[in-house]
């Protein structure tokens, strides 16, 4: 089985599978994103003005923090510091630009949107995100498999010799799973009224999770495998940490607002919606035959008529 071709000709012009893959990852994450700021009533013509931001900082952040895990490669070979169609984005780095990129820009142009509930929101946008960016992106570059394998489900990659293990694959479907979990909460917190910031730790806790696996069973381990390893500890501790906090926490307003009989409502509702456009009533149909007999002018008399059945009964009391 041949490796899937990580690169084409259009006449002289050359175009990288791995770049398409990223751009389409990029086009369905701010698609669904916008979606999800609407669907709880924000403005999302910000998401629009401020988006290109977001990619280049998510760029530049996965490649600096790949570049620097793997210094001892990059220092030899400088000029492939650049070459990111060749893979080598780290997803942490990303996160770490590109995410205060993001809260920067909501805060700014977004006034009611607070932080906590921005994280809420995009938290399974990026899950999702991840998990079709695997299929497009490290899929289909240069030496994007794992660990060689003799298994059946083994694939080949351009750029590695063998059978490897389908890594990208195996995120992916982990992604998709982090992604169904982050929606099953969300309708945990919406029926309980709160508490905000639950999806997205747990979208943090479940995705460290993952890479940690990811590093240390599936992935060869290079001088980044280590750092990662880390990161993803700190995730799942930092997550489980919070996580408990917040159900902790949000105990207590249970308790209030069982006591009062108030109703769960959307806890990350826009608190001062666009006011809503006023609608003119429409009348009912004995009002309008009223209205229009009321508005019926009165029928004009002739005033030469007028005065002739005048005169005409002065004479007949004369009479």
């Amino acid at each position: 089985m041949k490796p899937i071709p990580v690169v084409f000709h259009i006449g002289p012009l050359q175009i990288h599978t791995y770049g398409i893959g990223l751009a389409l990852t990029f086009w369905f994450a701010y698609r669904y994103f916008a979606r999800r700021l609407r669907a709880h009533g924000y403005d999302d013509a910000w998401l629009g003005r401020g988006f290109v931001w977001i990619i280049v900082t998510a760029i530049v952040g996965a490649r600096a923090v790949h570049v620097i895990a793997n210094w001892g490669y990059y220092s030899r070979n400088t000029g492939d510091i650049l070459a990111i169609w060749h893979g080598g984005l780290s997803s942490y780095g990303g996160l770490v630009l590109s995410v205060p990129m993001g809260l920067l820009l909501a805060r700014r142009w977004c006034k009611p949107l607070r932080l906590s509930v921005t994280l809420d929101i995009v938290a399974p946008v990026l899950a999702v995100a991840w998990a079709v960016g695997r299929l497009l992106g490290p899929q289909l570059m240069v030496s994007g498999g794992g660990n060689p394998t003799t298994a059946w489900y083994g694939m080949d990659y351009a750029g590695q010799v063998g059978k490897r293990v389908p890594v990208p694959i195996f995120q992916s479907i982990e992604c998709f799973v982090i992604f169904g979990v982050a929606l099953l909460v969300e309708r945990f917190v919406m029926r309980r009224g709160g508490p905000v910031g639950l999806v997205v730790t747990a979208v943090v806790t479940m995705y460290g999770g993952s890479r940690f696996f990811d590093e240390y069973v599936l992935l060869p381990h290079g001088p980044g495998g280590v750092a990662v390893e880390v990161t993803s500890v700190a995730f799942v501790v930092v997550g489980l940490s919070f996580m408990s906090w917040l159900l902790w926490r949000d105990r207590r307003r249970l308790t209030g607002s069982a006591a009062e009989g108030e109703a769960a409502s959307d806890p990350w509702a826009n608190p001062a919606p666009a006011p809503a456009a006023e609608s003119t009533p429409v009348p009912d149909a004995d009002s309008a035959g009223a209205a229009d007999a009321a508005e019926e002018p009165e029928p004009e008399v002739d005033a030469r008529e007028t005065a002739g059945g005048e005169v005409r009964a002065v004479g007949e009391e004369l009479a």
